[in-house]
């Protein structure tokens, strides 16, 4: 059946989605829990905020990474000769979303995880290449000029979807199917929507710039100026 072939995506994604890689390495690495640091989050930018700009770095590459499988896992299992085929596409599409899903809510943290900016990195490295080096492209010039990762996560959340429209796609000439369009704007609005405690921030000009070290208690108030972390 179709619905088992996509129910085994969306969980094989959400598992490794869920893997929170900025946890893992700080306690394997610090003896620290990260959720104690700093915004309390788990993504890189916290971790580098602990302390360890190297584990900060390899917390971003093992998050985007665990996208970008999860999407490619997804094209396996959906043409796996034991299962019924589906189209690849919805497949990556579904793969996308709950990869993302896994990050921002992890099972192994009792849901609570990152805000999904390198993960979304990595699955749409898999599913919009161009559109995604693109939008990193915004992200580093935003951080570079501006010295606040959470505005340049939010302003490259916001460019992707007009760049997946824009820009050539990989496959070329194959349409995209609707599930997958939505995707490309729904897996943006999510990382934005997680940001909303940096965007109250930035209006009020408390958010913290990139280098600036300020740890706090992860039960401090969230009104107190923090980095967004990925």
């Amino acid at each position: 059946m179709p619905v088992l072939t996509y129910l085994l995506v969306s969980l094989a994604a959400y598992l490794l989605g869920s893997i929170p890689s900025g946890y893992i390495l700080v306690r394997l690495f610090l003896k620290e829990d990260i959720r104690a640091v700093g915004s309390g989050n788990i993504g890189a930018t916290n971790v580098i905020r602990s302390g360890s700009k190297g584990l900060g770095a390899l917390t971003f590459l093992l998050d985007a990474c665990k996208g970008y499988v999860a999407v490619v896992l997804a094209s396996r299992i959906a043409s796996a000769p034991a299962l019924t085929p589906v189209n690849h596409q919805n497949a990556a599409a579904l793969a996308a979303l709950f990869a993302i899903l896994g990050h921002v809510y992890t099972v192994w943290l009792r849901f609570k995880g990152g805000k999904g900016v390198a993960t979304a990195l990595g699955v749409f490295l898999a599913l919009a290449p161009w559109a995604a080096l693109a939008a990193l492209v915004v992200f580093i010039l935003t951080v570079v000029i501006k010295r606040y990762v959470s505005l340049g996560s939010i302003l490259a959340a916001v460019a992707f979807p007009f760049f997946a429209l824009l820009l050539p796609q990989s496959p070329p000439h194959v349409p995209r199917t609707p599930l997958l369009i939505a995707v490309i704007v729904i897996v943006p609005v999510i990382v934005i929507a997680k940001h909303h405690q940096n965007i109250r921030r930035l209006l009020r000009g408390t958010e913290n710039r990139f280098g600036k070290s300020a740890k706090k208690s992860a039960g401090e108030p969230e009104g107190k100026p923090g980095t967004a972390a990925v």
